[in-house]
């Protein structure tokens, strides 16, 4: 959630900092700084606020001839304490020597923070980070003789909960030390010196080559060289990663907003998805490990994924009459789930380090479930941990509010689908290869609703003031709804709810007056007929109806006060290309409000704590 860079080397500290900041903002942040060494002491300058504000101080502060050697940067998304000056990282231990930056929770922070003040330890902040600035530095002086390493090491044994760090210390000016556990921690290696970044983003621009830190490893990068080391103190020697993605693709390419841009790259992610996994017409997935005597599927995920995972439960089911359960991973463990090595579990992340659902593979792993991972991000704690992995080709997304990856996930589980329905003698060769030739011609269809962009952004002219704004489906319809709600709440800002066209009645019609805007997908012929019944009742309650229609629904139209009209496709793919008209409403009706499109207020990107 909370963004680190760090850097050591030839070139000027502070613009490369401030660079990869401004790649981290897209993980949302309230307030920005950055610590650097300079002569002999560290230097701190934070704020609250947008990076521009921290911009704004550097450039006012008196820096003076002295060259600067090192430093680490941080991005905060509030979680100990309110947004303030005070609680911005980089955070100090009391005699200035030690600088920290960090991401996660520090669970046990109420003790260890007790223990510290009894140890004369003044405090100046209400975060959880502090006490790791005064740890170290206590251990540094008190009990290691001046080794930074191994101050580091007692002070991580000491801490419960996840943790993403960087520390700087003034006595020890040519290097910094970097810690990860449950939270992503990316080493870059560059030509004139070495970085550390949060997410790979953060590393565009400057390097391609890259070590993902694992759990529980440290790392002592330096100007010339990198070191890592295992929880015991032992070298870890791993090969670099090269990264693939471009640095263009992190950047608006002339667009107004990352979102939009990522809605109009769709055609282009849902291509490059389908073509990685399928060749000649045929299905070439990793070898997924599905157990001989299958009796369920479960799909875990959070938010625009646990979505993607509602489409493909229906799909799965449909094809493959085995029955399939959808689980919230922050809800996963707490609820004894029924796994067992006849369960095959599907884990959904666009980032692959999202806390919850790599906690939640965790539990299914202890509990014998087959592990198959839907990840965008290559290397990532959830793609590493699994037994199988199955990447999108979503390639990087910034905005906030996921576009791009939910259609990528969709794409991805439309194949797992077909090759479980397979291996089933669900379907034959040829029914899968008919069914291939359909997701092919989803791009292109992506690409017709896209031209029609301006139907919808006329409707949300006429309607961004909406108070409250419903969505209503059935079956694969209510899934799309779920994540339509979603999309408008996130960054319009709009009271939204999603319900199945049935479930209306049964109370939330209460909530149905003169003038409410109700959206409606309409893409299952077979359900067309009870969803125009539905209609009818939220119409005689006074309910305006947008109505999104594929040509097989077309005599829905009667009923509604708008409509979009979507290319002519299949019912069991129409989620791909009907969720995009619902993406371009939510960011209009935002850009109309003049809000922030790409990053919402309280929202983070990467969601790295429980």
């Amino acid at each position: 959630m909370c963004g680190i860079v760090g850097y050591i080397g030839s070139r000027p500290v502070l613009p490369v900092l401030l660079d990869g900041l401004s790649r981290l903002e897209y993980r949302g942040y309230d307030s920005a700084g950055v610590a650097f060494m300079q002569g002999d002491r560290i230097r701190i300058c934070k704020k609250k606020g947008r990076l521009a504000q921290l911009e704004q101080a550097l450039s006012e502060a008196d820096l003076g001839d002295m060259p600067i050697r090192a430093g680490i940067g941080h991005t905060r998304w509030a979680t100990h304490g309110a947004p303030s000056d005070e609680n911005s990282h980089p955070h100090l231990s009391a005699n200035g020597r030690v600088a920290v930056v960090h991401n996660g929770i520090i669970e046990n922070y109420i003790e260890l923070k007790r223990y510290l003040c009894a140890q004369g330890c003044c405090f100046h902040s209400e975060t959880d980070t502090e006490v790791v600035a005064h740890l170290v530095d206590l251990h540094y002086a008190r009990d290691c003789a001046g080794d930074l390493m191994a101050a580091v090491r007692q002070t991580l044994a000491e801490l419960e909960g996840s943790y993403a760090l960087g520390v700087l210390c003034a006595d020890d000016p040519d290097r910094f030390i970097a810690a990860r556990k449950d939270s992503p921690l990316v080493i870059g290696l560059g030509e004139d010196g070495h970085f550390i970044a949060s997410d790979i983003p953060a590393l565009l621009g400057q390097t391609r080559r890259v070590l993902i830190m694992e759990d529980r490893e440290i790392a002592v990068i330096e100007k010339n060289q990198v070191r890592l080391f295992d929880a015991l103190g032992r070298p870890v020697c791993r090969e670099p990663l090269e990264v693939q993605w471009d640095s263009a693709a992190a950047e608006k390419n002339g667009f107004e907003h990352f979102m939009m841009k990522e809605i109009f790259e769709e055609p282009r992610a849902v291509r490059d998805t389908l073509t990685r996994h399928i060749r000649r017409g045929t299905l070439e997935l990793p070898a997924i490990d599905w157990p001989r005597a299958l009796r369920q599927v479960c799909i875990v995920a959070c938010g625009t994924a646990y979505h993607a995972g509602m489409v493909a439960k229906t799909v799965i089911e449909q094809l493959c009459r085995v029955p399939v359960v959808v689980d919230i991973a922050s809800e996963f463990r707490y609820h004894d789930p029924i796994l067992d090595e006849e369960t095959m579990v599907i884990i959904i992340s666009q980032s692959g380090e999202t806390l919850d659902t790599l906690a939640a593979m965790r539990e299914a792993r202890r509990r014998g479930g087959h592990i198959l991972a839907v990840v965008n991000v290559v290397g990532s704690s959830i793609a590493r941990e699994a037994d199988t992995v199955l990447y999108t080709a979503a390639g990087p997304e910034i905005a906030v509010a996921s576009t791009k990856a939910y259609s990528t996930q969709l794409a991805a589980m439309y194949l797992v689908a077909f090759d479980l329905a397979r291996r089933l003698n669900r379907m034959s060769d040829n029914q899968v290869r008919e069914q291939i030739e359909s997701l092919l011609a989803l791009p292109a269809m992506l690409d017709a609703v896209l031209a029609s962009q301006d139907e919808i952004q006329r409707f949300a002219a006429s309607h961004f003031n909406a108070h409250s704004i419903f969505f209503m489906g059935r079956g694969l319809d209510y899934a799309l709804a779920m994540e339509a709600s979603l999309k408008l709440k996130e960054i319009s800002y709009i009271h939204s709810e999603a319900y199945p066209g049935g479930e209306l009645k049964h109370g939330t019609i209460a909530l149905i007056e003169p003038g409410t805007l109700v959206v409606c997908p309409l893409t299952q012929p077979a359900l067309v007929d009870k969803m125009i019944s539905n209609i009818r009742e939220v119409k005689a309650r006074g309910a305006l109806i947008l109505g999104i229609l594929t040509p097989s629904c077309q005599r829905a139209a009667d009923v509604c006060d708008a409509v979009f009209m979507l290319p002519d496709v299949p019912a069991r793919l129409a989620p791909v290309v009907a969720v995009t008209p619902t993406q371009l409403l939510a960011y209009y009706m935002s850009l109309n409000k003049g809000l922030d499109v790409d990053k919402p207020r309280n929202l983070a990107k990467s969601v790295t704590v429980e």
